[in-house]
């Protein structure tokens, strides 16, 4: 992965302009794809496989008049006026809704089947507006239509108010307050790195992937339904990742120009290292929000795969945009000599003199109670979260002054708070002979459920199948006794069917409230587990550590359930909530918590990484387990705090002036990002790391070897990057240096050597150590330690330019696994493989060509062999020179060739030899594997028969020292 990135840095940093125009014409594309779309966001909140939701889907196919979406107008009195003296009034307004396109029925209140639609007062009434298709069919021709007919009643002195689902403001509105965030982060960009053109850069960049992912949701929101809280918050996370991942990574440069490092190869190796780390920790946060698909909940997955993509997005920009932007920019980010960042980064290692290393000092002089102090103001935080109680958003969270909170509060005020969510039952009636007594019944019945306002009479739909009660509770839709109303309802259920033969069903917009609330509170725990229980493993695989994984989750969870402490604190309990503009304190949004969990445990898990693996580098190097905390922290203290504030400002400047289902979220997230990264992660951390010493990094060899290794800390980079250096030192086409090849229980070498072009090299020894040797040279295996290069591609970290570039023979096998392949066969199969598809038309004639030339160099005498000739039938001069024309035909700059037998005749030795002299180019280094045996042949004719090329000759048989000098590292490279 570092490799990978490196050299993705490298060509962003070398094509600046090409890699800035993908990224906005990818912008212009997505954005203006999704203007002109037109796509709008809609509150569909639809739960599969829930009695409300299978209940409204049946109501859908036998009795769509009541199961589509539904408003009401409330309407009030003039003053010294009551709704009877102005039925004329109501009547003409109901029928002006009635008229309206996309409105099935509008229902009076002076009707028989209204039920308590008027006041007791005599001052207040309430229509019922039956729309067609659910809350996403709606149009918002058939909205403005609703609401211009409020004129009709209004010209007479009345007052009209419009609630429902369908009037919730559904805008994605940016207000000043978060430009203010965007400002604060730049603030902290700026005193992070004392330069506005480095602070400029982490901004631009995010703000164009936001730009990317906002274009990309809105254009969705044309195809499905997409909720009004998935685009802000994945702005919210955009924005903070975004700005973050590129700080990180921007962060490394800076101190490594600062050092003298040339800016391209900073940039590249700045991409190659922060940039391995920023990709996991994306990954992490990636997974904890994909993992919001297993929840089963549409809207709250695509709020999910949403917020994922903004932080794919975010990944990409840090890796390739933020380099093009350093491209640009050169060496004028480099800090001036004798500054306070230059003087930070050419500080000697335990010399610095920074807040982190002062704070880390007093945290490991008392980490004992560092830890307890922690876990108790956390604590202490997190018992308002024992009260959480959660409920879909209503007309009383959407803002003061709009006509639907107009609605809710009159209808509380002149009825009750319950009938702004009324319940439906739906009633089976398909096996009941006396329906509307059974039915009366069955009212009469639910009116003796305690928080039963009213239960309005039974309406029947045309084909007798099922009819419908409307049940008002007392309390207001959010309220606990309403959601105790609805079970015990379902309780009552199995009598009523038993007493009726009549099954019953609850749904409306409450019950589905209270039913997704119920889905998602059961959905935290196995949802924490699976995104807690992959992040753990992905950190084993990091850290090579069991006890740092594990204390980093049970880190998180002490953040999590602090900021849920502190969001019922404000928004359920009311404290402080006219400060932060929390108009209706109440219960708090049933997906907060489960939202909030998926992205802080990423988030947390970002500090994590960031800070520990600076650790675990320094323990790499050092084995001083306490020296690498301190070290390790003071090196990423001041990038881990400037990202955490920046992430706090951003996700607090969502909450003010933010959106009802956003600001609880937003709120969340701030104050857990705060609590985490200081206390957690800056705090608790290095508290525990004291504490833990060298079992810190302790983790069983069994699980280490089922474990990838994810290098993070760069260590394969710097290896590679040594690698290059040296190989670029050597003029040989082929070398090696302690070269040490198998595995750890059976390995040749090690072996030094160093091969020119044209060069003829003879590998005698046991066949498996031959073929161990060749199969590394040629990229297949990995070497066990020690150094080698071919074609100046250095192994292993560039295997597959040396695959592209080494061809492999078996030219002495005995036993042929198919007897009856022929040479063409080979040969054109071989052609086919290596050639550029543009030759594919030439194969035959290529082939024969070849064929030539192997029956030129045998001469006569010999079998001639043909393009049917089978490999067992041919002799083995023959077969062995076919074998190594077939692997020539690549055209490498490598060729080994392994000769399993030795020649029978002697003779033949020298004669292959002169064969594939002359059918190699003149520059191809050509290999052969040949038995020990045939060391004693080696005479001047086989010297004559290499035709001037020069001749090395390597013994594996061994015995091999490693030289005293030298020591084989835990990494296997020979240090």
């Amino acid at each position: 992965m570092a490799t990978l990135l490196y050299r993705l840095g490298r060509f962003a940093y070398r094509r600046p302009w090409r890699v800035l125009g993908v990224w906005l014409l990818l912008i212009v594309g997505v954005l203006g794809g999704g203007i002109a779309l037109g796509g709008q966001t809609q509150e569909s909140f639809v739960i599969p496989g829930t009695e409300s939701q299978d209940a409204l889907d049946r109501l859908e196919a036998v009795f769509p008049s009541v199961a589509g979406a539904s408003a009401t107008a409330v309407v009030v009195a003039p003053s010294g006026s009551s709704i009877d003296d102005e039925e004329a009034s109501i009547e003409n307004l109901v029928t002006a809704i009635g008229n309206i396109d996309g409105v099935d029925s509008a229902l009076s209140p002076f009707s028989e089947y209204a039920g308590d639609a008027i006041s007791d007062d005599g001052d207040m009434a309430i229509i019922r507006v039956q729309l067609v298709g659910s809350s996403a069919d709606v149009s918002e021709e058939t909205i403005a239509d609703l609401k211009a007919t409020a004129g009709v009643a209004e010209d007479d002195g009345l007052r009209v108010e419009f609630g429902g689902q369908v009037f919730q403001d559904n805008t994605v509105g940016i207000t000043v307050t978060e430009v203010f965030g965007v400002l604060f982060a730049g603030v902290v960009l700026f005193i992070t790195f004392g330069s506005l053109l480095a602070a400029g850069m982490p901004l631009i960049s995010a703000l164009i992937g936001v730009g990317i992912v906002m274009g990309a949701i809105i254009s969705l929101s044309a195809f499905t339904t997409v909720s009004s809280s998935a685009p802000l918050l994945a702005l919210m996370i955009g924005l903070a990742v975004g700005i973050d991942y590129a700080l990180f990574i921007l962060s490394r440069h800076r101190t490594q120009l600062a050092r003298g490092e040339d800016p391209e190869e900073s940039a590249a190796m700045s991409v190659g290292t922060a940039g391995s780390a920023v990709v996991f920790a994306g990954i992490t946060v990636i997974i904890a929000l994909l993992g919001l698909l297993v929840v089963g909940i549409p809207f709250l997955s695509v709020m999910g795969v949403g917020a994922a993509v903004a932080v794919l997005i975010a990944i990409g920009v840090a890796t390739t945009l933020l380099p093009a932007f350093l491209g640009l920019a050169k060496g004028r980010l480099a800090p001036k000599t004798g500054s306070r960042a230059w003087k930070r980064a050419n500080a000697e290692p335990g010399q610095q003199k920074s807040m982190g290393m002062r704070w880390v000092k007093g945290v490991m002089k008392h980490p004992i109670l560092a830890t307890i102090a922690v876990i108790g103001i956390l604590g202490t935080l997190a018992i308002p979260a024992l009260s959480l109680d959660l409920n879909l958003p209503d007309g009383a969270s959407e803002p003061a002054g709009s006509t639907q909170r107009e609605a809710y509060d009159l209808v509380s005020d002149g009825f009750g708070a319950g009938y702004n969510g009324p319940l439906i039952v739906a009633v089976d009636i398909t096996q009941t002979t006396d329906i509307l007594g059974d039915l009366d019944s069955i009212a009469d019945d639910l009116r003796t459920l305690p928080d039963v306002a009213f239960v309005s009479q039974g309406i029947p739909d045309e084909g007798l199948d099922t009819a419908i009660l409307q049940v008002t509770p007392s309390s207001a839709p959010d309220a606990v006794e309403t959601k105790e109303l609805v079970e015990a309802i379902r309780e009552l259920g199995p009598t009523i069917e038993s007493r009726y033969d009549t099954p019953i069903f609850v749904t409306g917009a409450t019950a589905i409230g209270i039913d997704i609330s119920n889905r998602l509170t059961n959905a935290l725990v196995p949802f924490g587990l699976i995104v807690v229980g992959l992040s753990i493993i992905l950190l084993m695989a990091v850290f090579r550590s069991v006890l740092v994984p594990i204390k980093a989750a049970l880190g998180f969870l002490l953040s999590v359930v602090a900021s849920f402490g502190i969001v019922v604190a404000i928004f359920q309990w009311g404290w402080f909530s006219e400060l932060l503009h929390v108009e209706n304190p109440g219960p708090i949004l049933s997906f907060m918590p489960i939202i909030l969990m998926a992205v802080l445990f990423g988030l947390a898990m970002d500090y994590e990484v960031f800070l520990v693996s600076g650790m675990r580098e320094e323990f790499v190097k050092t084995g001083d387990a306490r020296h690498s905390v301190s070290t390790g922290f003071a090196n990423g203290a001041r990038v881990v705090t400037a990202a955490a504030l920046i992430m706090f400002f951003v996700f607090f400047a969502f909450v003010p002036e933010g959106s009802g289902t956003i600001k609880g979220i937003a709120l969340g997230l701030a104050v857990g990002i705060a609590l985490d990264a200081f206390l957690v992660r800056m705090t608790l951390v290095p508290a525990l790391m004291t504490l833990f010493g060298n079992a810190a990094w302790w983790m069983p060899r069994w699980l280490g070897r089922l474990l990838p290794n994810v290098d993070i800390e760069g260590e394969q980079l710097r290896e590679h990057k040594h690698s290059l250096d040296w190989a670029a030192g050597s003029t040989a086409v082929l070398s090696a240096d302690n070269l040490v090849v198998g595995s750890a229980d059976d390995s040749v070498g090690p072996i030094t050597f160093s091969v020119a072009e044209g060069t003829v090299v003879t590998a005698s020894g046991d066949a498996m150590d031959r073929r161990r040797l060749a199969a590394t040279l040629a990229g297949r295996l990995e070497p066990l330690s020690g150094q080698a290069q071919v074609g100046g591609h250095p192994l292993p970290s560039e295997s597959a330019a040396v695959r592209a570039i080494v061809a492999l023979a078996d030219i002495g096998g005995s036993q042929p696994s198919e007897p009856g392949v022929t040479v063409g066969e080979l040969l054109d199969e071989r052609l086919e493989l290596t050639q550029p598809w543009y030759r594919m038309f030439t194969i035959a004639r290529q082939s024969q060509r070849w064929l030539d030339r192997i029956n030129s160099v045998l001469g006569e005498g010999r079998t001639v062999v043909t393009r049917e000739s089978t490999l067992v039938g041919l002799p083995q001069l023959e077969r062995a020179v076919a074998l190594a024309t077939i692997a020539i035909a690549e055209h490498p700059t490598v060729v080994m060739l392994d000769q399993l037998d030795a020649f029978a005749d002697p003779r033949d030795e020298a004669a292959f030899v002169a064969a594939v002299c002359s059918l190699a180019t003149a520059s191809t280094v050509i290999v052969i594997g040949t038995p020990p045996a045939s060391r004693l042949v080696r005479t001047a004719s086989f010297a004559n028969a290499t035709g001037g090329r020069t001749h090395i000759d390597i013994d594996l048989s061994g015995p091999f020292d490693l030289p005293e000098t030298l020591q084989l590292s835990s990494e296997g490279v020979v240090r």
